[in-house]
């Protein structure tokens, strides 16, 4: 079984945002099929509101696989941050994100990301983190939110966000052990090279059949 990930993009993203939770997951893949000799466990790509070259923070143009998908060709969505304040305005791309959250196995934001799924209704009554810098503005616009300071993640089940830019490669080898087990997500933390943190939180009061749905799909890692 293959999870496919999707990761949004649009101008004035985070570099980091998006491009560490590919590489987290590109090379889980690649670290489970060379440990077992299968095929891969996910697939990344890249979607956008058009088709068209988008211009990351710091001028880095980025071409994405594609445009706004239909919710079943994606299994885990990531949405990074960056300076949001067009995106967050734009109501076509709330739309997919909180229709992308009804079939997605896990919904998941980095760093700003995090105001779009709020704006979006998916973090309401939730406990929630961003970056340092913007967790008091999303806590006076978002009240419905519990904004989390000084964690790297916080775990709600199918809802997961993390705070700002590299915490969304300790979200995402998080995201790897629950989809796929410790071993793998370590493995690939080491191929990495990355220190891991690990000192998340995670939502205990949250149903277990949240959870319990995204937990340890692949027996085989």
């Amino acid at each position: 079984m293959m999870l496919s990930v999707g990761i949004l993009v649009f101008d004035d993203v985070e570099i980091l945002d998006f491009s560490g939770p590919y590489e987290v997951f590109s090379t889980a893949a690649r670290v489970h099929a060379r440990l077992h000799t299968a095929a891969s466990l996910f697939r990344c790509f890249l979607v956008a509101p058009d088709m068209r070259p988008v211009r990351a923070r710091g001028g880095m143009k980025v071409l994405p696989d594609c445009v706004l998908t239909p919710s079943s060709d994606v299994d885990v969505l990531i949405v990074p941050g960056g300076d949001v304040s067009k995106v967050l305005g734009n109501p076509e791309v709330i739309d997919w994100i909180r229709a992308q959250a009804l079939d997605a196995t896990i919904t998941a934001s980095v760093c700003t990301g995090a105001f779009l799924l709020a704006r979006a209704g998916l973090l309401d009554g939730l406990p929630a983190t961003t970056h340092w810098e913007d967790q008091a503005e999303m806590a006076s616009m978002f009240p419905a939110t519990t904004v989390r300071q000084d964690v790297p993640w916080v775990d709600c089940g199918r809802v997961v966000t993390s705070a700002g830019i590299s915490a969304g490669i300790d979200m995402s080898l998080h995201l790897v052990e629950r989809l796929a087990g410790r071993q793998l997500a370590e493995a690939t933390a080491r191929q990495m090279e990355y220190r891991w943190s690990t000192h998340g939180t995670i939502d205990h009061t949250q149903s277990a059949r949240s959870r319990s749905s995204a937990a340890r799909l692949f027996s085989a890692a």
